[in-house]
Parts: C-alpha cells; structure tokens; sequence
C-alpha cells in the first residue's frame, strides 16, 4: 500500500504487515474481500476502515477476558495516535500498531451455532473433526455448548483444512493447546454475550494466537497474545437474532452475501473470479457498516 513509510514484509487476503521496528508492526487493512480462498477483483468501500475500528473496540472489550487468562492482546496505538510514528492520516483509519508476535501456527475456532463447513462435516460423520455432536441438528442449530474445532493456518490462495486436537498438541504442545482451547472458548463466551445483548448472534468466529515477552512490554518469559484481527465480518458469522431460525443459511452481517453472490454468478471457483456488481458493492458495504453501529453502538462517519 503506497504511502506507508516503512519495509513491507507480509501481505495477506486483506491486509499488509510493516515492519516499524524490532519489537513492532504495523497491520494496515485494505478493502479487499476474500471468499472461497480466491481474494476478489473488486473493493468494498470502508471495509478495511470498519474492520480497524471493529477490532480496536474488540481488544478493549475481551482484555478482561485475556488478563484472566494470564494472556494479553497484541494492539498498541491506532486511529490519529499513530501519527506520531509517521503513518499518514490518510491510511491512520485502517491501521493497527502491534506487537511483533511469534504466531502459532493454529488457527482457534469457536463455533456456537452450526453453520458452514461445520454442517458439512456434521452431516457426513455428525462431528466436526473430533467433536461429536448430537443427533438432530440443521443449519443454524445453536450447540449445547460452544466448540472448539481448530483448522491449519493457510497460504494465500489455499484452503484451511480443519483439524483434531491432537494435531494441535503436536503443534504447540499439550499445555499450550489446553491454554488455546480454555481461551479462545472464554472469549468466544464474552463475544457471544456481547453480540446478544446487541441483538445479534455470534455464530462462529476465529481467534489468531502469538506468543511475546521481554522488558520492553514489561513481561517476563512467553505470554500468550491475542493477535491479528478480532471478531469482525471478515473472521466471524454474525446474524440478525431477530431473524435467526435453524433450517436454513441466516441472513448475516458478514461476507456471506458475497459468497451468496458468487455462488449463483456461475464462477466455477477455480478461474479468475468476476466482478461484483454495484448493488453488491454497496449491500455488503451496509452490513459491515450495520454491523460495527449494531455491535459498538457507535455512528459509523
């Protein structure tokens, strides 16, 4: 992304990462939209804004959490503060100074309801990986409880691919696996209680982990770090409660329209894909909108 003063070394689906210094980054969202692994030809206006801001709020929400945990998040400045490390205001709206993290190679799904490659999986084997579930549910089901079904981190242009638990602990260990699991379900608990009391329901959502320590934040030894985005349109399935009814796909306030989209257009998931049209543009442009004024109780400006 032009304009940004600093050595680019990773750009993802969404967003570019900058080296600022040894101990820091910065994580700039562009208002690109990914889907079916593919990242799309055309923007969706304010989206890398509406994400920025969605997360910040989020880190403040979920610190409690964290710090029960013994876990931290990742964010140290946004919006007009990262001014005065050179970022231009311009790109300040879209842009997170971090933490450099050594991130686990995980990535840590919660799921409440049943939604997705989750109701594949369930249909076919009635579990997901290594959870089993109970008889009976459809599309939309909310769990008895809220699961933990975890998947690889994947390439640009490839496909997470879910995994058992005990791919988790060869990962990163059994203690740090138990602590990934325990986490990301207490945070997924607070989302959803939060979402509920703004009237929408926090089907799923995915947590990204590092680990960091050392004098310069103040901690000694490794800490386990909330990182990346937070419970955004992009990482979560948010729907209306007012219109949730198991059956059937919910509307939602996240990219599903474009999915929704894109399954009808005719695009075979495999070339380049099309375009979005302008009502598609400016539909899926309203709901991230929706969802961060729903969500925060913010005005969207």
């Amino acid at each position: 992304m032009s304009g940004v003063p600093f050595e680019l070394v990773a750009r993802g689906k969404v967003r570019e990462v900058y080296a600022v210094d040894d101990a820091r980054l910065l994580l700039v969202a562009s208002d690109r939209v990914s889907a079916y692994d593919h990242v799309l030809p055309t923007p969706i206006p304010d989206k890398g804004r509406v994400l920025t801001a969605l997360s910040v709020w989020w880190f403040e929400q979920l610190a409690p959490v964290l710090a029960e945990h013994g876990a931290e998040h990742h964010l140290l400045a946004s919006g007009d503060d990262l001014l005065a490390v050179g970022v231009p205001a311009e790109l300040a709206g879209r842009s997170m100074l971090v933490r450099r993290l050594e991130m686990l190679p995980v990535e840590c799904v919660a799921r409440g309801y049943l939604s997705g490659s989750g109701t594949s999986a369930y249909q076919r084997t009635g579990a997901i990986v290594d959870v089993p579930l109970p008889a009976g549910l459809v599309e939309g089901s909310r769990l008895p409880e809220p699961v933990f079904t975890p998947s690889t981190k994947a390439e640009v242009g490839e496909h997470d691919e879910a995994i058992g638990f005990a791919q988790v602990v060869d990962a990163v260990g059994a203690g740090r696996a138990e602590a990934l699991r325990s986490l990301t379900l207490a945070l997924y608990a607070r989302g959803a209680e939060i979402a509920e009391q703004a009237g929408i329901v926090l089907a799923d959502t995915k947590f990204e982990f590092g680990t960091a320590g050392g004098p310069e934040f103040g901690t000694a030894g490794e800490t386990l770090v909330l990182g990346d985005e937070v419970l955004t349109p992009d990482s979560s399935r948010f729907w209306p409660a007012i219109t949730w009814s198991p059956g059937a796909p919910q509307p939602s306030f996240d990219k599903q329209y474009v999915r929704d989209w894109l399954t009808t257009s005719g695009w075979d998931r495999v070339s380049e894909p099309p375009e979005l049209p302008e009502d598609v543009v400016a539909a899926t442009r309203e709901r991230y909108v929706k969802a961060y004024e729903q969500l925060t109780g913010l005005p969207w400006s």
